[in-house]
């Protein structure tokens, strides 16, 4: 594991509880320390917030300007904070929408020092009247960063396409689960009584949980599953009515945290998630579960794969009933799909790799941030 030498700053709107992990395990190989800089997130947001124990967190005041896709935030503090650390380096999330990230910019390139932009990627523009406006618009938005880090190859392909240099984007395939140190969780090549489907996430419009809980409902009766769902958010009561009249076979657990999911990862057969977010997969992974994925931002394509899975359109319930048909007609499939999710997590998506590829980042703008130090 590289060791960061560099002060190490990182820009984030808010800290949610899963990332607490990661942020303490990279503080953990940063000699000269890590500081993260975060605020709270709007109530009907429902993000826990986390703690840290080796990173230290310095909290901002932030400001919530409109909804949906039209949404800014403007965090108070930047300066005070950026003052008080000193960052050597700095990690932002590299999105416009966050008012106050030209200024924290700004700030370390007038001390001649790195950022690094943390992102899912830059879809195309599309077609029409403004599309050249906003791909030029992107390009001008990334170009103002040393280093790019993102999910997955998608996102390092999108970037690419944008103009930015390949050999300065790096792919930190998101996890929250370190390797596995316990064998895979044993499971029959039969299915007991009926197969548990599980999704895990916040319950929110966008996870398309709706969808999920109908396509339980059109399947054959003889072949109906229990399905879990485990997770709170804004949506539960729609969702909690529409189980009731279509599928009661469906079960809501609340929220559970860390060592509390632990029971349903292990008692499930097979992980669903039908809409954005991708999180919870890794996770669900690291317990032997194959997975049914959205094909949504990108990041669920280095995750999810023939061998352990299958991604489906987003939206689309035909495609969700067939594939979920597909994959309870044969569990013994469904078991070998499960130990190619324990390989990957084991091997290659996991806590300590996407520390790995962030000590890597930072010490590449370090070194040459270093090797030109007439430009500070």
């Amino acid at each position: 594991m590289i060791q960061v030498e560099a002060r190490l700053g990182i820009l984030q709107r808010v800290l949610p509880d899963y990332r607490s992990t990661f942020f303490d395990a990279l503080a953990a190989v940063c000699l000269n320390g890590l500081s993260v800089f975060a605020g709270q997130a709007r109530p009907e947001e429902n993000i826990a917030q986390g703690k840290l124990h080796t990173a230290h967190l310095f909290p901002a005041n932030n400001l919530h300007f409109l909804h949906g896709k039209r949404y800014l935030c403007w965090q108070r503090g930047l300066v005070t904070w950026l003052e008080h650390w000193q960052p050597e380096v700095l990690i932002v999330e590299a999105n416009p929408r966050y008012l106050h990230l030209p200024m924290a910019v700004r700030w370390m390139h007038n001390r001649g020092l790195p950022v690094i932009g943390w992102g899912l990627g830059a879809p195309p523009a599309g077609k029409g009247l403004f599309a050249t406006l906003r791909q030029s618009t992107r390009r001008r938005f990334i170009r103002q960063f040393e280093a790019l880090i993102t999910y997955s190859q998608t996102g390092a392909n999108q970037y690419r396409d944008a103009g930015f240099p390949p050999e300065r984007i790096f792919v930190a395939p998101n996890a929250v689960a370190s390797k596995p140190t316990e064998p895979p969780t044993p499971r029959p090549n039969a299915f007991l009584d009926a197969p548990t489907l599980l999704f895990v996430g916040r319950l929110q419009e966008r996870k398309r949980v709706d969808l999920l809980i109908s396509a339980c409902a059109a399947l054959a009766p003889q072949h109906y599953p229990r399905l879990w769902i485990v997770g709170d958010g804004p949506a539960k009561n729609s969702l909690e009515t529409l189980a009731r009249q279509i599928y009661p076979k469906t079960e809501f657990f609340g929220a559970r945290r860390a060592e509390e999911l632990q029971p349903f990862f292990r008692q499930a057969d097979l992980f669903i998630l039908p809409g954005t977010g991708g999180l919870a997969i890794q996770q669900a992974m690291s317990f032997a579960l194959p997975v049914i994925a959205a094909e949504a931002d990108g990041t669920q394509a280095d995750l999810v794969r023939q061998a352990n899975g299958w991604q489906i359109p987003p939206g689309n319930l035909e495609a969700l009933v067939s594939t979920l048909k597909i994959a309870l007609s044969d569990p013994a499939r469904l078991r070998s799909m499960g130990s190619e999710s324990y390989r990957i997590v084991s091997e290659e998506i996991n806590l300590e790799k996407m520390v790995e590829v962030f000590a890597s980042a930072v010490h590449s703008v370090w070194k040459e941030s270093n090797a030109h130090p007439a430009d500070r």
